[in-house]
């Protein structure tokens, strides 16, 4: 057992936290206040985020999209720029973090902010972060990991940076009670896959790790049979939670990471415009059946510890879909309109990407890939 781990993110978790952002942000930094469509504005994040900056001097930037892009977020590197904003705040969901954390880097380099996405140039400083979360699922309020789209040349990439680490994340869960089921069901889906990347692998000692990752599927278990009270506060305060635990990567920590399922499902989203989440659910299941023999002794250990399933791997998949159909997130590729290149664009995609040997043991090849795409759109 062998790790370092660091995490410099503040967490405020509660009804009413957005005050403390008054004490949070110096008073001598001009802040951008970043957000999407405009929900904030009606769910009553926007005004205490107005109040709590009061005797700040600000500015802000909305319209992110889901999915951001650097299209998008390079307007806002030009207002920062502009505006002498030396604070960014994002306020929203894990895209509108993403972009920020994009926004932040981009800002202060000389180049295209795509060079951190396509990997010729590293973050050597950024400005700092401060999030309200105001939509649980990616858990990117409190990790380093940015993931930001091109629109012009259909990809969605990634990157690691000490320097993408927010300052501070205040977690409001009253915030979801005006999200559609869509999103709270991506919001499960998603920190399901995430801990799924850091613990269905290979089998290991580490009693913390697997204790954790197995406390909290089954904490995710029990929302999804309980998605009748999806609209309690209870309900969703244990999503925001879970949530934030199931990426902030101390799970982990001395372990084998697969994330194979993220990759396909950054293709799938960038050639198709699949929700993040969706597009991690198409692919999960059959990805587990394609590398069955490597990952059998694993998926036996959550299925008998957090399902009560013993000797039967197939019925444990089975389990995972039904899950996640349970909350409205399909686990099938025919569910969306997908056209006969999936394949095809995918694979040009992973070669482009120099994406020949994935997961955790780099057996996940491009044939692989396409059993994985093709059970996916078996009816």
């Amino acid at each position: 057992m062998e790790f370092s781990y660091h995490n410099p993110t503040g967490i405020e978790f509660g009804k009413g936290k957005i005050k403390e952002i008054a004490n949070l942000i110096p008073k001598d930094k001009k802040v951008l206040v970043v957000y999407g469509g405009g929900s904030i504005k009606k769910n009553g994040a926007y005004e205490q985020v107005i109040e709590a900056l009061n005797g700040h001097k600000w500015v802000e930037f909305g319209g992110v999209e889901v999915n951001p892009t650097v299209e998008t977020m390079n307007k806002a590197v030009e207002l920062v720029r502009s505006e002498g904003v030396d604070f960014i705040l994002a306020v929203g969901g894990g895209s509108v973090i993403d972009g920020s954390k994009y926004l932040a880097a981009a800002s202060l380099y000389d180049g295209d902010g795509w060079d951190f996405l396509d990997g010729t140039a590293v973050v050597e400083k950024a400005l700092p972060i401060g999030v309200v979360l105001t939509l649980a699922a990616t858990g990117s309020e409190s990790n380093n990991l940015t993931v930001v789209s091109r629109k012009t040349t259909d990809e969605k990439r990634m990157y690691f940076s000490n320097y993408s680490y927010p300052k501070f994340a205040v977690l409001d869960p009253s915030f979801m009670g005006t999200l559609s089921d869509r999103q709270l069901g991506n919001g499960l889906v998603d920190a399901f896959v995430h801990i799924s990347e850091q613990y269905l692998t290979k089998t290991n000692d580490l009693l913390v790790n697997d204790g954790y990752a197995e406390t909290l599927y089954k904490g995710l278990v029990t929302l999804a049979n309980k998605w009748n009270e999806r609209r309690t506060l209870w309900w969703q305060e244990n999503l925001m939670h879970i949530c934030n635990q199931a990426l902030n990567f101390q799970l982990a920590n001395g372990v084998c990471q697969d994330w194979s399922t993220h990759i396909i499902g950054h293709e799938l989203t960038a050639f198709y415009n699949l929700d993040h989440a969706r597009s991690l659910a198409v692919v999960l299941p059959h990805l587990l059946r394609e590398m069955i023999e490597e990952k059998q002794e694993k998926l036996a250990q959550f299925g008998k510890n957090v399902f009560g399933i013993e000797n039967n791997n197939e019925a444990i998949i089975k389990k995972i879909e039904e899950i996640f159909e349970s909350v409205g997130v399909p686990t099938k590729l025919t569910e969306y309109e997908i056209d006969n290149k999936v394949i095809e664009n995918v694979h040009n995609a992973f070669k482009s990407h120099g994406y020949l040997e994935i997961g955790e043991n780099g057996t996940v090849t491009l044939e692989k890939v396409a059993n994985i795409l093709n059970r996916s759109m078996v009816a």
